[in-house]
């Protein structure tokens, strides 16, 4: 069938031939067969980019604090999407009320919305506001008495921050456009991330897919709407040093002094709704083994393990136990995954690899197609490829751009930080490519984004080449910056680019949002940095602990383990005794745990539901315990939800319900942030003492009394 252009929109034209009636029906592109295809100016609106810079904002508010609190990131895609169909559906009615004529919304705009926002919070993680730039500082660099002075310490500067992400950002974008059709079309990669986003937004678009949509945002709206004023009714309560319901002893005075306890926040209470069970039960197992088990008996051991008297920070005491014992088993889990996707890939390409010859070897001699066509069977993979390949990128132009940006940063990363010079900026470009190749295929096929652990890989190098007395930990930190957010950007740019395959949205249209995203975030989202780094006091100086929110005591948990990597890379001098000998106990288990997962999924054992997932368990050994008790909250209301009350409605709205509760807490925790900000003092302290502290306390206001 065929159809030719009318006005602005333009149709495919697609050859429909040999497909049976189960093709037909199950096909997701027939439901849109009489709409034509929105041109680039029909998607790129003002009321896309309206809408995209507002939920670009806001959802970077509530990443950024998840991640200088809890250190997780949940997939923002979903929410992207959902709220991006709200708000511009809203839009839609506000015209119609005053009669103004407005173009129709479609799936296309919707997918460039959820692009546009998720390139912009994504740079929460990336940027590393709560990793290598808190790392650098020193505050952190207190911790330790390794490299605390001199060029191994770089206080955060938001001018610095947002030359610093203009730099590294673009570079990832232009390094994954010339491989879109190989990794998309040719190996059909699944991008499992990228593809649930898709099918949510064509699900929008259907009459039933809408019923259930404005279902959905209501439900995430209620959940918003009293999530949002408890941090602020909170903060009332605040008047003072350890007071706040935060700060409740859920299980008694002695849980509560070793971080157990339930501090009411809705954040993580969210997290544990969206995340498996396994995860959460994992990251619990995991305090129990470190807060509650290992930390206590290493404590006893002072005066013979390491020195007493030293301060509670202090590298060289209890914190370089907690901190390296926890950097020894994110890197053992990261190397395992690292090894495990790549033979992963590397079978999964040899796969392909055969399919495709055994195909070319079947195909009538008379078939002159090509490569892509012959593999284009149904319906809806032709009309997609056919929309997906008409906007063409010239590879030259990537591979220039990407030049240019790399000759850029090399002479301006080492004005920012000068512990880098212009050849370990180089070689970090030169790397950067190939780590970006290996992720953005990785996450193709197992939707697992290693981008943190190259970056750490980057960061051991560059700070070993640059050494201690050159500002090695700075350099790698840095360096560590600029792979994370190369390879970051590339592996989220072809989810996006999967979703917008699925959806029919240009190519051309995809890059204008993750550009456009990146720009916004590159901005944004330091300046929000900027608002947490005051009221949180991060940077160590003045202010009143009374204004500062005890709960936020540990802000940014990943800061100090990215620093300690750096450190080791750099000296293995002043470790505490026996230090040495638990980070390779733990290396060790760490990879028989991987392993035995490993495993047991591919031979499909019962015993997997049982094995816990390793990086979680290494990860609750710098997270407080309140963290995964929250988790542990969420998870178990969730449980209950669908087994005692509405499995289909738990299925449905749980998560719009986790999302409001996250997003929720995010801005009201920015309000609360900003009127400490404005040093305003709340008016009520309330404080829970154990009973002989309370016995105590009687006694004193009966004798003030007399």
């Amino acid at each position: 069938m065929a159809a030719e252009p009318r006005g602005g929109q333009q149709h495919v034209v697609v050859e429909d031939d040999r497909e049976d009636a189960s093709s037909v029906a199950s096909s997701t592109e027939r439901a849109f067969e009489g709409e034509p295809l929105p041109s680039l100016g029909e998607t790129v609106t003002a009321r896309s980019a309206a809408v995209s810079g507002v939920l670009g904002a806001v959802v970077s508010v509530v990443a950024m604090r998840l991640n200088l609190t809890s250190g997780l990131l949940p997939s923002l895609g979903v929410p992207a999407g959902l709220l991006g169909f709200f708000l511009a559906r809203a839009w839609i009615r506000a015209l119609d009320v005053v009669g103004v004529s407005h173009l129709p919304f479609t799936r296309q705009e919707n997918t460039l919305i959820q692009t546009a926002v998720v390139s912009c919070s994504t740079i929460a993680f990336s940027g590393g506001f709560g990793t290598y730039i808190l790392g650098m500082s020193g505050k952190s660099a207190t911790e330790g008495h390794i490299g605390s002075h001199g060029r191994n310490v770089e206080e955060p500067n938001i001018g610095r921050l947002i030359a610093f992400l203009f730099l590294v950002n673009f570079s990832g974008l232009f390094i994954i456009v010339p491989l879109r059709k190989m990794m998309i079309i040719r190996h059909r990669l699944t991008f499992p991330s990228g593809t649930a986003t898709a099918h949510l937004i064509n699900s929008f678009h259907t009459p039933h897919g809408a019923k259930q949509a404005r279902l959905q945002v209501v439900t995430l709206f209620k959940s918003l709407g009293a999530t949002v004023l408890w941090p602020i009714f909170q903060w009332f309560f605040a008047g003072g040093k350890n007071c706040g319901f935060q700060i409740f002893p859920t299980f008694g005075m002695a849980a509560y002094r070793r971080g157990f306890y339930f501090d009411f926040s809705t954040t993580n209470v969210g997290i544990g709704m969206i995340c498996p069970p396994m995860i959460t039960a994992s990251m619990l197992a995991g305090s129990i083994v470190s807060w509650g088990i290992l930390w206590p008996y290493i404590e006893t051991k002072a005066g013979r393990w390491f020195p007493e008297n030293l301060d509670a920070n202090d590298l060289g005491g209890i914190m370089g136990y907690r901190v390296f014992v926890g950097v020894s088993m994110i890197l053992a889990d990261g190397l395992f995954t690292i090894l495990s996707a790549l033979v992963r890939t590397a079978c999964a390409m040899r796969k392909r690899r055969r399919g495709a010859s055994t195909a070319s070897a079947a195909a009538p001699p008379f078939q002159c197609l090509s490569a892509t066509e012959r593999t284009m069977r149904s319906f809806d993979d032709r009309r997609r490829a056919q929309v997906f390949l008409r906007d063409r990128f010239p590879t030259w132009v990537a591979v220039a751009s990407y030049a240019a940006l790399a000759a850029l940063s090399v002479v301006a990363v080492p004005l920012l930080y000068p512990q880098l010079q212009h050849r370990h900026v180089a070689a970090a470009y030169v790397a950067a490519p190939v780590f970006a190749f290996c992720n953005a295929y990785g996450v193709g096929v197992t939707d697992m984004n290693l981008s943190a652990t190259y970056g750490k890989i980057a960061m051991m190098v560059f700070s070993s080449w640059v050494g201690i007395d050159g500002g090695g930990v700075v350099a790698g930190l840095a360096a560590c910056g600029i792979i994370v957010s190369a390879v970051s950007g590339s592996s989220d740019f072809m989810q996006d680019f999967k979703t917008g395959y699925l959806t029919l949205t240009s190519p051309r249209a995809m890059l204008v949002g993750q550009v456009a995203g990146t720009a916004l975030g590159c901005v944004v989202n330091p300046a929000i940095f900027w608002v947490f780094y005051k009221v949180y006091n991060m940077g160590g100086g003045g202010g009143d602990s009374a204004d500062v929110d005890s709960a936020n005591a540990d802000v940014a948990p990943y800061a100090r383990a990215y620093r300690g990597i750096a450190v080791l890379s750099v000296s293995r001098h002043g470790l505490s005794e026996h230090s040495v000998l638990l980070c390779k106990l733990f290396f060790a288990m760490v990879l028989a745990l991987s392993a035995a997962r490993e495993v047991a999924e591919r031979r499909r054992w019962r015993a997997l539901r049982y094995i816990p997932s390793t990086i979680s368990v290494a990860v609750a050994f710098f997270v407080p315990p309140r963290i995964p008790v929250g988790m542990a909250v969420g998870c178990l209301a969730l449980h209950v939800w669908r087994r005692h009350v509405d499995a289909g409605g738990a299925r449905l709205l749980s998560p719009a319900v986790a999302s409001g509760l996250i997003c929720g807490d995010g801005l009201g925790s920015l309000a609360s942030s900003m009127l400490t900000l404005l040093r305003a003092r709340p008016p009520i302290c309330i404080k829970f003492v154990s009973r002989f502290e309370n016995q105590k306390l009687d006694a004193f206001l009966a004798t003030r009394h007399a």
